[in-house]
């Protein structure tokens, strides 16, 4: 098994190792075989099958544990098990198929038992694959019949905003897009195919319209991004989508949409968790700037938490260097790189996230306001801050306070002083808001942070104390402190200096407001507003300071609300009818899609809903009908039509 030594332990890795041993079994050559056989058996070892364990299927996450822990091991294993024994049994030795036959049979009635919530993306894929396929490799009906009954609810469950709880995430988006093209590529159930088809391009839409059209790459926000992902904007970028389209995984005219060439763009969506997220991503020339509405908040898990980028933006730098990137953090014990989530992983695979977040963008624009998640009244702590991070100390060109330019690091931010960081392509603007002062005097303060730049916004600094003002419930309680930022991005190119940016910030108009502290009653309320105007633009945000609940964003269109796909390339709608440019989208039902590629020559309709519909696309110069259909593709190609759904 595939091994790694931690802290000076050894563990051998059970996913890494069945990745590994399905690779070697692909090769063909005859080594490869022997040595993928001799790394089934030893996982097959891993396997619990104690009768008397409540996780009996399962399989224990390192071999060295003792018992099962991470629940989702069942589901990586059995998801390269079962295309191995649909795929190419005849390779391996009849005994070990027998055995692996076994497990899967075992290991599906614990993916049953666990019965995964929709809202954990990857793993109800992986739940709904395994299903599917694995009641199709054994034979049974009911297995099978679950694993397709499930996919529908999840895509209704998906439905309801427009995209999944672990929407936009670089690490996550390439588990979702190979699990369902494993699942389109195997299943003998033609509408299970037609289904998993109709999700993937939905998800590839998204995925591509996150790619920067100048730069190539991935832009934020992300729901989960390990450390990678969130240092290095080259670590997920066009080119791995463009593999999917290769592959066939996505449609080819997800191709159309990697070529398109108009900046700026901004692109809204709304992801389901237990709270809806609304995710914007503004593209502009030279960077994206990506905001999400909050942290997303499902499943109770702490990964998850740990892995937000609610505020994530990337920037090109000259002569051939690596984007740029900044964002955002809430840090507790200035806890950073060094974070251990358990101990066979090791330290550094995330940056920890330790706030919970609200904010509201619109283009370069952005207000940020945050809440410690982990400040209680028991837990001692040396320090508390946001901070915005921007990567590679020695690449940022300029950095003013106000009108006075930073020669050296680290340096106090006097209150209400607008910071401006100038870097490749891009200035940030930064001016930090009223904070709470827990204690230490909550400076503000820019310093140079494991080689990279950082603004520290404190609410606490100081010997280990506990917070009992910050107990809820308690009686002491009299809400969150307040933290946050209004920032403002924009083109190197539009302001000769720092200072002038600076200048031009200042003159908005900022409310930070909220009602003085008082102690929290049942059924209280104690609002934060904070709204910046400025050029006939405005950008505001609600929140309750008491329960930590969003109580309304707005433009100076008006109040926002929950789109689930508006681009300049696409719309969705939960109803029957979307237009874009001259194209409309009819059907009785809904939800439905439609976008518009680039070129005028190409649009593609979908309904993806759990009935039949009735179907109607009108393109310039044509008119495509369907009297009845199910969930699926409507394409129109330069005067071709071309359908892929389920008949009525």
């Amino acid at each position: 098994m595939v091994a790694h030594k931690v802290h000076g332990r050894i563990f051998h890795a059970t996913i890494p190792s069945v990745q590994l041993a399905s690779t070697l079994l692909a090769n063909g050559a005859l080594a490869d075989i022997a040595e993928s056989t001799e790394i089934f058996r030893a996982l097959l070892a891993c396997q619990e099958v104690r009768e008397s364990e409540p996780h009996r299927g399962n399989f224990r996450w390192e071999f060295e544990d003792e018992v099962v822990e991470d629940l989702n091991a069942v589901q990586f294993v059995l998801f390269y098990f079962i295309p191995v024994l649909c795929k190419t049994p005849s390779v391996l030795p009849p005994d070990l198929v027998a055995e692996m036959r076994r497990a899967v049979a075992l290991g599906l009635r614990e993916i049953a038992r666990l019965d995964v919530a929709p809202a954990y993306t990857n793993i109800v894929l992986k739940d709904i694959a395994n299903s599917c396929l694995g009641g199709q490799l054994l034979r049974d009906n009911d297995i099978a019949r679950r694993g397709s009954e499930k996919l529908v609810r999840w895509m209704a469950h998906v439905d309801t905003y427009g995209l999944p709880a672990e929407y936009n995430s670089p690490n996550y988006a390439s588990v979702a897009v190979r699990v369902l093209g494993c699942l389109a590529e195997l299943t003998e159930d033609p509408h299970t195919r037609i289904r998993a088809r109709t999700m993937l391009a939905r998800l590839g839409l998204s995925s591509a319209l996150h790619i920067h059209p100048g730069i190539g790459c991935w832009a934020g926000p992300f729901s989960r991004a390990y450390r990678p992902a969130v240092f290095n904007a080259d670590a997920f970028n066009v080119d791995h989508v463009r593999a999917w389209v290769d592959d066939g995984l996505l449609p080819f005219w997800i191709a159309d949409l990697l070529q398109r060439s108009d900046v700026p763009e901004q692109i809204d969506e709304t992801a389901h968790g237990e709270e809806p997220v609304a995710l914007s991503t503004y593209h502009s020339p030279s960077f994206s700037l990506g905001v999400a509405s909050c942290e997303l908040k499902t499943q109770q898990i702490i990964f998850i938490a740990l892995q937000s980028n609610v505020f994530f933006a990337q920037y090109r730098r000259p002569d051939n260097a690596r984007c740029g990137v900044l964002f955002s953090r809430y840090i507790l014990d200035d806890q950073w790189l060094n974070f251990q989530t358990t101990p066979s992983r090791g330290p550094g695979q995330v940056v920890p996230e330790e706030g919970h977040f609200y904010g509201v963008h619109e283009r370069g624009r952005t207000i940020g306001l945050y809440a410690p998640h982990g400040l209680d009244g028991w837990t001692r702590r040396t320090s508390a801050k946001a901070v915005l991070v921007w990567t590679e100390v020695e690449q940022i060109e300029e950095i003013w306070i106000g009108q006075h330019k930073v020669d050296a690091l680290p340096v106090k931010v006097p209150p209400g002083e607008v910071v401006v960081v100038g870097s490749g392509g891009l200035w940030t603007a930064v001016l930090p808001l009223q904070l709470t002062d827990l204690g230490g005097g909550a400076p503000i303060r820019l310093v140079e942070l494991d080689g990279h730049l950082a603004l520290e916004m404190h609410n606490y600094t100081g010997p280990a104390k506990t917070f009992w003002e910050m107990a809820k419930p308690g009686s002491f309680y009299q809400g969150q402190p307040r933290c946050g930022f209004y920032s403002e991005l924009t083109e190197r190119a539009d302001y000769a200096s720092g200072a002038a940016f600076a200048a031009e910030v200042a003159t908005g108009m900022l409310a930070d407001e909220a009602a003085p502290p008082a102690t929290y009653a049942a059924g209280d309320k104690r609002v934060l507003r904070v709204e910046y105007a400025r050029d006939d633009r405005v950008l505001g945000i609600e929140v309750d300071l008491y329960e930590w609940s969003l109580e309304r964003r707005w433009t100076h269109d008006g109040p926002l609300d929950w789109p689930m796909h508006e681009s300049p390339y696409a719309r969705q709608s939960a109803f029957g009818e979307v237009s874009i440019g001259d194209a409309t989208l009819t059907c009785d039902k809904g939800p439905v899609w439609l976008c518009a590629c680039p070129g005028g020559n190409r649009y593609i309709a979908a309904y993806s809903g759990p009935e039949t519909t009735s179907l109607r696309l009108q393109v310039p110069g044509d008119v495509i009908e369907v009297a009845e259909m199910g969930a699926g593709i409507v394409s129109w190609d330069d005067g071709e039509a071309t359908i892929e759904a389920i008949s009525a």
